[in-house]
């Protein structure tokens, strides 16, 4: 006998679609279908049930073997690294829910930690310029019922986010958008022909590291001044064609991704694109959203907005937050040795940090808690495997578009498997007695 689940949360990227139906053993334990999600998604929940999945923690021995562990050697382990560094390094944060991103912070100040997360290598810079000039945002649902000209620029959803387009920007049939595709105009500006370029109906084929001054000649043409020629490699009259486009729409939204956070400018990329998004409105309506990546990152920034004031960087090393991305930022610590203790949580920077960073964690304590065997997880001493948010415990995340989305439990995780949340109370506690709090 089998039941099906319906109205489930994927925990894959920042889109969160929240339309899976999910085919489970009558008795929780065995998940056999996943319906809706696109197959990156359908994976997520699939993996759970690999049969040489890890479910109990271990320990790096000195000749590199595995040791199993039990959760409370697991938890004393990690209070101890944490609780005896003078500037422990606790990284990660974007793939588990809000609720243990909570406990983690209470850990983060009990033991004067860096708390970083992955926006840090991502949309970070994202984050500096909406401090700088605030930004005119909208929901997803806002796209889907209302816009009618779509940019994407430096972002390849096609791959990266694969149902955003079919569920809220090109293809859905919306209140005030019931002709889909054929009612919108889209746009792509990226260096390569990407899958997403295909379905646009312009492409603007950026030269690599010219966002910025291609971002300023569209103020310039907004308001009909004179351009060069050419700017990052487009003809002007690319440009004037393109500028009238989005004016002349109901409702235009610019979608941003890493090809324009991590190029050359960085956040001074998306002050521009922000400003372009606000010069714009003075003829349409317009608003401008970052493409987060992991499900959850949003929401860890949240958390700490809510606890500490800043988004991720926050330096908690002398009993209060400080925040200067570029010195509080988790490469930058790494490099030149300032850590003296590595907790990863929700991300796997072994696989996307440089090698200098990566073998400093390796030379340190450390400690990764995912349910995956990772890049990060083969580097760092103990290893602890947990349950996965979204399949096997719910909990609340952030989507792209900063809505809270509260995600589902569809299936029982392995017998005597703990989730974040109840292994990071385990270490708070073992924290707590150590320091005599």
């Amino acid at each position: 006998m089998t039941k099906t689940v319906t109205d489930v949360v994927c925990p894959f990227c920042g889109t969160l679609c929240d339309d899976l139906e999910v085919v489970v053993s009558d008795d929780g334990k065995d998940l056999l279908e996943v319906y809706n999600a696109c197959a990156i998604g359908a994976e997520k929940f699939l993996h759970s049930q690999a049969k040489d999945r890890i479910t109990r923690p271990r320990m790096r021995q000195e000749d590199g073997s595995w040791k199993e562990i039990s959760y409370d050697e697991a938890a004393e382990y990690t209070a101890r690294i944490l609780a005896d560094a003078k500037k422990p390094l606790m990284y990660g944060w974007s793939s588990t829910n809000c609720e243990a991103q909570s406990i983690g912070s209470e850990i983060g100040e009990a033991v004067g930690a860096v708390m970083d997360n992955t926006a840090t290598v991502c949309h970070g810079t994202s984050l500096i310029a909406v401090q700088d000039i605030g930004i005119p945002s909208c929901t997803l649902g806002e796209v889907k019922n209302r816009a009618d000209r779509i940019l994407f620029w430096g972002c390849n959803p096609a791959h990266a986010h694969p149902r955003h387009m079919s569920r809220y920007s090109i293809f859905p049939r919306g209140f005030f958008t019931g002709k889909g595709h054929a009612g919108r105009k889209i746009i792509v500006v990226d260096p390569r022909v990407t899958d997403t370029a295909h379905v646009a109906d312009v492409h603007l084929q950026i030269e690599q590291g010219h966002d910025y001054e291609l971002l300023d000649a569209f103020r310039v043409a907004f308001k009909g001044e004179k351009l060069p020629d050419f700017v990052a490699g487009i003809p002007k009259e690319k440009i004037y064609e393109v500028a009238e486009t989005l004016k002349s729409g109901r409702f235009a939204i610019i979608f941003f991704g890493m090809g324009v956070t991590q190029s050359i400018g960085k956040n001074h990329n998306i002050d521009a694109a922000i400003a372009v998004t606000r010069d714009l409105n003075e003829y349409t309506k317009a608003a401008i959203m970052p493409m987060r990546g992991h499900y959850n990152v949003t929401g860890s920034g949240q958390v700490w907005g809510w606890q500490f004031g800043f988004p991720f960087a926050v330096d908690l090393s002398r009993g209060f937050a400080r925040y200067n991305p570029g010195e509080t930022t988790s490469n930058d610590l790494l490099r030149r040795d300032e850590v003296d203790a590595v907790f990863v949580l929700g991300s796997d920077p072994g696989a996307h940090f440089p090698f200098s960073s990566v073998k400093k964690i390796y030379n340190l304590p450390s400690v990764a808690i995912d349910p995956h065997e990772t890049p990060t997880t083969e580097v760092c001493k103990v290893h602890v495997p947990v349950a996965f948010v979204g399949v096997e415990v719910g909990g609340c995340a952030y989507r792209m578009d900063n809505v809270p989305i509260e995600t589902r439990k569809v299936v029982d995780a392995p017998e005597g498997m703990m989730t974040d949340e109840e292994f990071l109370k385990r270490v708070f506690a073992r924290v707590k007695a150590i320091k005599g709090v």
